[in-house]
């Protein structure tokens, strides 16, 4: 059995509160999801966790074809449902925005995932300033106040990612990402990811690709930044999938290439467990299933 390194659950549907133009999920397989809250197979839930502690897994990541929080009472009975199996690391991947306004995912929701385990909010960003995020997040009205989430998420205990997409005329060269890690720095988000916007061989949605393809960082422009980290900070992991960890000037940044699939490791990048209770190995392909 290959070392599984993260046991990805995807929680909620493909209903979404923001609106990026380089939705994912909206390019992959809906391999079975609808918009409304799913009924989950908990058996089969049971025997995922059990798949990822016997394949070494150590970090659990509750993620969405859509944003997880909107059905936040999920998360609490996935947590629930996760705990007997202690996974050390449990994180949640989010756009942030109903965290932000408190009314549907309340302090006490909080409260309750800190309790049973979470351990880090990642929160997808594609920049520093606020009116970026804004035309991909929230179009239609203001975006939120980021620093004030990050240090509503820090006071609940909670470590802060901000897992930023590059594309052009967002995060595109060395000195946007210097920015950005100054942001992260200033307001001590503890781990930052840059990702380079990214589509799948074949897609469920032309337009999404077409405006992911006309963003999408060159070769030469991915190497710059690639190079620049390497050159400015200490090299603390390198990963079986490609990504790598660094600290640049006391900040924890990962480049990483988010969909990426090397059949041949012998390290699987993830495990992703559908609602409906498949258990598959990558996302863009409806073949990679495991049960």
């Amino acid at each position: 059995m290959k070392q599984v390194r993260t046991f990805s659950i995807v929680a909620g549907s493909l209903a979404c509160n923001a609106r990026c133009n380089f939705c994912i999920a909206g390019m992959t397989p809906a391999n079975g999801i609808g918009t409304k809250e799913p009924d989950v197979n908990w058996r089969n839930f049971n025997k995922a966790c059990q798949y990822a502690k016997d394949s070494g897994c150590i970090t659990a990541m509750i993620t969405s074809k859509g944003e997880p929080t909107i059905f936040p009472d999920q998360i609490t009975k996935f947590l629930t449902e996760m705990d007997p199996y202690k996974f050390p690391v449990i994180e949640m991947q989010t756009n942030g925005l109903l965290i932000a306004e408190g009314k549907r995912v309340t302090d006490s929701h909080l409260e309750q995932w800190y309790k049973l385990g979470l351990t880090t909010v990642a929160i997808s960003v594609v920049h520093y300033d606020p009116a970026k995020n804004k035309l991909q997040y929230t179009p239609n009205k203001d975006y939120i106040d980021l620093p004030a989430l990050i240090a509503k998420l820090h006071k609940f205990g909670f470590s802060v990612r901000l897992t930023t997409i590059m594309a052009k005329t967002y995060i595109d060269s060395p000195q946007e990402l210097e920015a950005m890690l100054k942001f992260a720095r200033d307001n001590k988000v503890e781990q930052l990811t840059a990702t380079p916007v990214t589509k799948p061989d074949a897609t469920e949605s032309i337009p999404i690709f077409d405006w992911t393809t006309q963003h999408a960082l060159s070769t030469e422009e991915f190497a710059a930044i690639r190079d620049w980290v390497h050159a400015k900070g200490t090299l603390l992991e390198s990963m079986a999938h490609g990504a790598r960890v660094y600290d640049v000037a006391g900040q924890n940044i990962c480049v990483s290439n988010c969909i990426t699939v090397d059949p041949t490791a012998l390290e699987v990048r993830s495990i992703i467990f559908f609602p409906d209770g498949h258990l598959r190995t990558a996302w863009q392909y409806p073949g990679a299933i495991l049960f």
